[in-house]
């Protein structure tokens, strides 16, 4: 059964317990009640949208500047010596999660905001100030994202605390802070660039991100029942809330979990990546191929708040088998044989639509099956796995449209890899409530 449907267990009392009948309470049981709204609660979702738009939603403008270096600024580089910038803005937005997260376990959120918030705006504009290729690399490359990194997943992680019945539609609110910045950045840099030059485009950047990341340092907060959580007197190590401390890589569970994330970033990564390129070599027009992201991006933002809602409804396991199950079908029924503008654009609302569950109930997940103590180290390793395929998918991929596979192969990859990545986390659902469809997790 889904962790918002279950009875919660006395802090303060021990139960009579019967342990050769009754196994040890999941997870789960053994937190403290959230409060499911109030005023401080939603402001805890507004700074994680926030943060949300100043990360993610930063991220999805990375092609904008990839074109304006091969072009403009670092020509006398090829442009797979400039992928590296963004390559490494991906993986150490991602791949510090474990560290991020063990900090936050012991200290919450009071040095990795505000030191968060200094690295990304001072990296970007760091970046304003770049002529050389070295320059661009360690400003926006690794100062920025390792500012990204603090502030993004503390901010997620404190808002798990503050709801459990409304838990979905709470992230998938956040979530839409990174469509909406995928719609509104890429955009926003472009007429920039063309109108104020490229130092001042990124300054203006940086001035927004500041602005609310502000926001976000006023608003984000962990729930304060979870800052130190209290040992009930006279516990068993199997009903204290903080009794459950194994390795995650120990527990059947986690590391499917790992698995299935894992694999689906490889394939979400090539439409991400490639989709805009695609659609030129497909012959659409250039003009209208550089919307292609935004399009899905603002599609992504339905699909976020609908998961929110659904997974509040039916179980959040649920909902991300379903929507990512259909994620990699798309791929595969209509991306593969598209051919025509009608059908690349529809494919990428689709995908959009689909795909945004895959970010906004990463978190929800994890939480099914982690104590609460261990929650941001959890979530880091996940999205550390994410990192990795996040930055070893472009080599492969370009070795497939490289080969005889070319376009085909490079869909069928895409499709069959978020199609396994679905099938670890249905393992994991099966594992916990077998085949019935109707039961809620």
């Amino acid at each position: 059964m889904s962790s918002v449907d279950e009875p919660r267990a006395s802090l303060s009392a021990t139960p009579q317990i019967d342990e050769e009948k009754v196994e040890a309470p999941p997870p789960a049981m053994m937190r403290p009640s959230a409060p499911d709204g109030g005023l401080a609660a939603w402001m805890v979702v507004l700074g994680t949208w926030c943060t949300s738009f100043c990360s993610f939603g930063w991220l999805n403008s990375i092609g904008v500047f990839q074109e304006y270096y091969e072009t403009e600024l670092l020509t006398s580089y090829s442009a797979s010596t400039i992928s590296w910038i963004p390559s490494l803005q991906i993986f150490f937005m991602m791949g510090l999660g474990p560290l991020v997260g063990y900090i936050y376990d012991r200290s919450g959120t009071r040095y990795l905001l505000p030191i968060g918030t200094f690295l990304h705006v001072f990296g970007i504009m760091m970046t304003s100030l770049g002529k050389e290729y070295y320059q661009i690399l360690l400003a926006q490359g690794v100062c920025s994202a390792i500012g990204v990194a603090a502030i993004f997943q503390p901010a997620v992680t404190s808002l798990a605390g503050w709801f459990d019945k409304s838990r979905g539609i709470a992230f998938g609110i956040a979530f839409t802070g990174s469509s909406l910045g995928g719609v509104i950045f890429p955009i926003m840099v472009t007429r920039l660039i063309a109108s104020v030059g490229f130092g001042w485009s990124m300054r203006i950047s940086a001035f927004v991100i500041l602005f609310f990341l502000a926001i976000a340092n006023l608003m984000v907060r962990q729930y304060k029942a979870l800052q130190a959580p209290p040992k009930a007197a006279g516990s068993s190590p199997s009903t204290s809330p903080d009794a459950k401390k194994s390795s995650p890589f120990t527990e059947l569970n986690f590391v499917l979990l790992m698995a299935g994330f894992f694999l689906f970033s490889y394939g979400f990564f090539v439409v991400i990546n490639y989709l805009p390129v695609q659609a030129l070599a497909a012959g659409m027009n250039a003009n209208l191929a550089a919307y292609m992201l935004p399009i899905l991006n603002a599609a992504s933002l339905f699909g976020r708040l609908f998961a929110g809602w659904s997974g509040d409804k039916i179980g959040r396991y649920n909902v991300f088998i379903v929507v990512c199950f259909l994620t990699g079908i798309w791929v595969l029924a209509l991306w593969l044989p598209a051919h025509g503008d009608g059908a690349i654009i529809a494919f990428a609302v689709l995908f959009g639509f689909f795909s945004g569950a895959f970010v906004s109930l990463i978190v929800p997940l994890v939480m099914a099956i982690s104590p609460m103590a261990e929650l941001g180290l959890r979530s880091g390793i996940i999205t550390l796995t994410m990192a990795i395929s996040g930055l070893t998918t472009n080599p492969i991929n370009g070795a497939i449209l490289d080969s005889h596979g070319g376009w085909s192969g490079l869909k069928i990859f895409s499709g069959v890899f978020c199609l396994a990545g679905t099938f670890f986390v249905l393992l994991i659902r099966v594992r916990q409530v077998g085949w019935s469809l109707v039961k809620k997790y």
